[in-house]
């Protein structure tokens, strides 16, 4: 029994206790590294510390997060806007588009600007770029704000139709894109632990387009599929920055001819991901077109 409470008392300490820990082994880490002591006896005795402040740490979050996130989701759903945001799938594809299309608008402007500073097309590039898919959330929020979905079929899939061509168009501004990074050494450049949140971020959008853009087939619904089919095509190509953004800070040992053929290679396969769901629905649209006629 002893042995049981000294194990949960070391691996369930105080929780003032672990933010001491979590801020000496950071602190610790970031000395060790900076002054180039990973060898030596004291590394490995902050490499120990780290070890257990992580195990602490996953344990805690393991003990206590299930609690507060049930906790935090029944003050959801009390919540009207809330609960219908988390239930209504029309109403949360309402909202998601206009939060989108607002931010693809900021990077508009963003980048026109910044291209008229610079006097260079790297930003002109992302502006066009941006403004396709900002055209495509406004084309379907516009439809979705006048029609219920699936009260007007055939409206509902020349809509779906009109935004997947427009779909086609983003391969332009990507192949422009990676012929900037292959000839002209292009990229984004993340500074400090900026690019792990951009990562973190990046797998994220994508893990999420990935599984909406499977879970949404089931609603048979041609506005909402290309919604899914658009925020899949914008986490591709964030998928292609990151790698740009990787090899600038990580890539400094890889031979720069390795690096471009992976950067063709991953845009390449975004290339063709993206035309192979523009054409998908195209076909399937105008399948069902003519059969309604």
């Amino acid at each position: 029994m002893k042995k049981k409470q000294l194990a949960a008392k070391l691996l369930l300490p105080p929780f003032p206790l672990i933010l001491l820990l979590v801020s000496i082994s950071a602190a610790a880490l970031i000395c060790v590294f900076r002054s180039g002591l990973e060898s030596t006896i004291p590394a490995y005795a902050c490499y120990v510390l780290s070890f257990y402040t992580l195990c602490v740490t996953c344990v805690f979050c393991w003990k206590t997060l299930p609690r507060y996130w049930r906790s935090g989701k029944d003050r959801l759903y009390a919540n009207r806007y809330a609960s219908r945001y988390l239930t209504d799938t029309t109403y949360k594809t309402h909202v998601n588009l206009y939060r989108s299309l607002l931010f693809d608008l900021m990077y508009v402007g963003v980048n026109a600007l910044s291209a008229h500073v610079y006097h260079t097309h790297w930003f002109a590039l992302f502006a066009v770029y941006h403004g396709i898919l900002a055209a495509m959330r406004f084309l379907l929020l516009r439809y979705m704000r006048k029609h219920t979905l699936g009260g007007d079929r055939l409206g509902e899939l020349r809509r779906a139709r009109l935004c997947a061509c427009i779909l086609l168009t983003v391969n332009l501004a990507l192949s422009a894109a990676v012929l900037m990074m292959i000839y002209f050494h292009r990229g984004w450049e993340y500074r400090g632990v900026l690019i792990y949140a951009m990562a973190l971020y990046t797998f994220y959008i994508t893990t999420t387009a990935i599984i909406e853009l499977v879970r949404f087939r089931k609603y048979k619904s041609p506005i909402l599929s290309m919604t899914k089919i658009v925020k899949m095509a914008s986490a591709l190509v964030s998928m292609l920055l990151l790698e740009t953004a990787m090899f600038a800070q990580f890539g400094g040992d890889m031979p720069a001819a390795h690096q471009r053929i992976m950067i063709m290679a991953t845009g390449g396969g975004i290339a063709a991901v993206v035309v192979a769901m523009a054409s998908y629905m195209i076909i399937r649209t105008t399948n069902e077109i003519r059969s309604l006629r």
